[in-house]
């Protein structure tokens, strides 16, 4: 049985590097059917022990330069080959048979065949093979991976206005990246959590992300934030939409006069209501609650004023605001002091949507409760006087009964011993 016996590394690369020099002197027909002879020589290369050639993987961004190196560690002048996924030859030696002219030559010695492929695409991606052609000849690959950042970055959200308590969906989407992204939310500088799916189309990932958010009145002009990471992207690669929340009315009312905050009869009141909202209010309403607003009462949008103040103007007045959100009110309860009167009054205070005010401390009520505790005292001070005059000191004076019709004092202690028993007790109390 015969066997095929293969020519030594040193004849093959000669034979090899004639075929090269054929190639390049020959006319464009026979030049192909060369390398194509050349290409299928090159495939029989078996790799051999004691390996003296060298690689790096490489990883590159789409768009950029990748740079293959053929490094020979100890060097003995041998041919030096790279050829790419498809076993097509780059560069032999310094020559490129390849017509792609992204292929360069950056260096070429007989310790290293460094190449230069600029532009790069995904469709560049795969392994490229370094030959040495030693005594036995010897292979090495390296692997270029195509890094490809997010095509384009969208954020949708659901509406475009929300009403405040509402809860919205806002979508993220980075599209064609390879690997896929990740990517983060955020709400101002608050960072929230979302649910991403992934979806792979031709080696390509598509990334979308899914928030759910439920907005208040305080996140009204506050950004949503998508940003997404990756390793093909330096820096913060984000896009983000800004919410716009309706928020019913916050009512306040402010009391612009009198000044020092005290109503007396005679004295003039005015009252201005503080209606912000989203959208805001168009319309800001006055009215007296129980009870039907003082004819000299006069109103001017959101002020109310009331000159010559008189007692039958105490009561709580209310300001109503409302948009398209909904309504909301605060009350001013109203108090008119004396004219002589001094004391500093009750803060007046509002509340937006609550029934009550605070109300102003009645002068009356006061009195009332100073005369309570005066009397309550006179009370204690009667009753302890009457405990501590029980408890002073009790004495008993005891007298011999028919002392009075003795004859001599012999005769009265007589009668007095005979008597001791049934005399009686006598107390005297001082109070």
């Amino acid at each position: 049985m015969a066997s095929a016996v293969l020519p030594s590394g040193s004849q093959f690369a000669a034979a090899v590097a004639a075929v090269a020099a054929a190639a390049a002197a020959a006319p464009p027909g026979l030049r192909l059917r060369l390398l194509l002879l050349l290409l299928s020589a090159a495939a029989l290369i078996p790799t051999g022990d004691g390996q003296n050639l060298f690689t790096k993987d490489v990883t590159v961004i789409e768009g950029e330069v990748a740079t293959i190196s053929c490094q020979v560690n100890k060097s003995d002048d041998s041919v030096i080959q790279l050829l790419n996924p498809n076993r097509q030859t780059i560069y032999f030696r310094d020559f490129r048979p390849l017509k792609d002219s992204r292929f360069q030559l950056l260096n070429f010695s007989s310790s290293e065949l460094k190449v230069s492929l600029t532009n790069v695409s995904i469709s560049d991606e795969g392994r490229y093979f370094c030959q040495l052609y030693t005594d036995p000849p010897q292979e090495s690959y390296t692997t270029i991976t195509v890094l490809v950042p997010p095509r384009n970055l969208m954020i949708d959200i659901q509406k475009d206005t929300a009403v405040e308590g509402e809860e919205i969906e806002v979508n993220c989407t980075a599209m064609a990246s390879k690997p896929a992204t990740t990517i983060r939310w955020f709400k101002g500088n608050k960072e929230l959590k979302g649910k991403s799916e992934v979806e792979e189309w031709s080696d390509m990932y598509t990334v979308t992300s899914q928030l759910m958010l439920k907005v208040h009145k305080e996140d009204d002009g506050v950004p949503v934030i998508c940003q997404v990471e990756h390793p093909a992207v330096t820096g913060n690669l984000q896009t983000q939409r800004y919410l716009e929340v309706q928020y019913k009315p916050q009512v306040h009312i402010q009391m612009t006069y009198p000044l020092q905050g005290l109503t007396r009869e005679g004295d003039a009141l005015e009252l201005t209501c503080e209606a912000i909202g989203k959208p805001q209010p168009v319309m800001v309403t006055w009215v007296r609650v129980d009870d039907e607003m003082p004819q000299h009462a006069v109103l001017s949008g959101p002020n109310l004023f009331i000159n010559n103040l008189n007692k039958t103007d105490n009561g709580t007045y209310r300001c109503e605001a409302s948009n398209i959100v909904g309504k909301a009110h605060s009350d001013y309860m109203l108090y008119v002091y004396d004219t002589a009167a001094t004391t500093e009054p009750a803060v007046h205070d509002s509340r937006a949507g609550e029934e009550g005010a605070i109300r102003a401390v009645d002068h009356a009520v006061i009195g009332g409760v100073v005369a309570v505790v005066v009397f309550a005292m006179l009370c204690l001070l009667i009753i302890l006087g009457r405990y501590f005059a029980r408890h002073k000191g009790t004495y008993f004076t005891h007298e011999a009964k028919g002392a009075d019709d003795a004859a001599d004092a012999d005769t009265a202690i007589i009668n007095a011993e005979g008597g001791q028993n049934n005399s009686e007790e006598k107390k005297e109390y001082f109070i």
